[in-house]
């Protein structure tokens, strides 16, 4: 899915699995581009393919045409019929960009809105500053959705979103039923809530990656590509032993479809 050289001048000789490596390493380590090891490509070439890959979509495609795979791996439906929405705030450094402060979290940076499917897997990112209210946040992220799940019959959430007007909007433009899901006054304290810890869990995956305990980025837009570039690798990763099997299956003679 990456996209072909251009046709013209010298023949591409940069290795494009390094380049991904490489971005994968800024990604996991939280190295500043500058500071790739010199076994991969020169970090100018690195940054200007991410770059270009964001700019044109391959990324987004990449990671689109993953998670079927892997619900289909996991014995589900390629796509949701139900997924779960939350926001997480985080600070930013001094590169710029827009920011600002969530009152609830006494956060100064931006905010992270994510919906993911039962499994955990990211459907749509959108990253705001701060200071934009989750049930704000929340319609773009599902606009981002309309029309491409179409099993997608309920999205659960916590209590913030609760709000009439975001709740009929759902119901009329989206045709998904929001549901609250959220606990007791009586509960002291951290609750597992049932059907939405699969987010929270989410959340807990993208902190082993250390470009994302902050954001680091200048454009918003940057940071929802690195997202879901964390997601592609927990996708793969996923994949492989499958993957593995199907080809230990084929050494001993049984056919793709059995293997699977």
């Amino acid at each position: 899915m990456l996209p072909a050289p251009p046709g013209g001048g010298r023949p591409r000789t940069t290795d494009l699995r390094e380049v991904l490596n490489a971005i994968l390493y800024v990604l996991r380590t939280g190295c500043a581009w500058d500071l790739l090891p010199h076994d991969f490509p020169p970090p100018g070439t690195v940054y200007d393919y991410f770059s270009r890959w964001r700019r044109d979509g391959t990324i987004a495609r990449i990671h689109d045409a993953l998670r079927p795979q892997v619900r289909v791996a996991s014995e589900r439906q390629p796509e949701p019929s139900a997924a779960s929405l939350d926001s997480q705030s985080v600070k930013t450094t001094e590169v710029g960009g827009i920011k600002g402060f969530d009152g609830g979290k006494l956060v100064k940076g931006r905010k992270r809105h994510i919906l993911v499917d039962t499994l955990g897997l990211l459907i749509a990112v959108v990253v705001t500053s701060a200071g934009v209210q989750d049930y704000h946040g929340a319609r773009p992220v599902l606009e981002k959705v309309k029309g491409r799940c179409p099993r997608l019959k309920v999205v659960w959430v916590d209590g913030i979103y609760e709000k009439q007007w975001l709740i009929g909007w759902v119901k009329g433009q989206c045709g998904w039923e929001l549901q609250v899901i959220k606990r007791t006054d009586k509960e002291k304290g951290f609750k597992l809530l049932a059907k939405r810890w699969v987010v929270e869990r989410t959340f807990a995956w993208l902190g082993r990656y250390r470009r994302l305990s902050k954001d680091y980025e200048k454009l918003p837009e940057t940071s929802e590509v690195m997202i879901r570039m964390a997601m592609i690798h927990i996708m793969v990763r996923r994949l492989e032993p499958t993957r593995q099997y199907a080809l230990a299956s084929q050494k001993d003679g049984v056919k793709p479809a059995q293997a699977a």
